[in-house]
């Protein structure tokens, strides 16, 4: 691969805490293809798998314990001059489970997406599938939204529905969610590269996308 081909791929980040099972969807579906690269893959602690799946995929990898620094920001100061050394086009979190601070989320304004096990806006926040089933809703699913200094409020880019079964089993709900995240976050990756995902200028809280642009994963 020459410089100048190098330079023409879409850099992605992703942030992981724990399995890593989105990472490695994005690992399967884009990573090398269509001109996109996992340029690098962070964690909040050190036993997350995803650094794993990561380095065996060649990718480099490190993890950002909140522990090891003074505080949040310091913290992701130190993460987001990791993620801007290696020139990252977008930040997936993927199973990230804690906050970024608003000078990071500044610091990548437009280019930080999220994978949420609810139809957002509904249930934010931590246990969105417990939440969803004491609701007692007939249907849930999962959004894929850009990331604003809000818990889960920014842009929506896509959602998938998911319909309840009563009495519902959570094991079973969170598999058939997973199954829904490992499609659709790529997918939407995979839009965003290709530029044919922006925000409404005429409304922040809405996003656009291409005409032209298939739909199917």
């Amino acid at each position: 691969m020459t410089a100048d081909s190098e330079e023409r791929l879409f850099r992605v980040a992703v942030l992981v805490s724990g399995e890593g099972t989105n990472l490695q969807a994005i690992l399967d579906r884009l990573h090398g293809r269509e001109g996109i690269e996992v340029a690098r893959v962070g964690a909040s602690r050190e036993s997350a798998r995803g650094l794993e799946r990561a380095r065996a995929a060649g990718i480099e990898a490190a993890a950002f314990e909140a522990a090891a620094y003074p505080d949040r920001e310091a913290r992701d100061r130190a993460l987001a001059d990791w993620l801007a050394g290696r020139g990252v086009d977008l930040v997936v979190l993927a199973g990230f489970m804690e906050l970024l601070s608003p000078a990071f989320v500044a610091r990548f304004r437009g280019r930080i997406v999220n994978v949420h096990p609810s139809l957002l806006p509904a249930f934010p926040g931590t246990r969105a599938i417990e939440q969803a089933i004491e609701y007692g809703v007939r249907v849930t699913g999962v959004t894929v939204h850009f990331v604003d200094e809000g818990v889960d409020t920014g842009p929506i880019v896509l959602q998938r529905p998911l319909e309840l079964p009563y009495p519902a089993d959570i094991a079973e709900v969170e598999e058939r969610v997973h199954e829904i995240e490992h499609e659709l976050l790529p997918q939407a990756v995979r839009m965003i590269a290709r530029g044919a995902v922006s925000i409404d200028p005429t409304n922040p809280r809405r996003v656009l996308v291409a005409e032209d642009h298939p739909w199917t994963p």
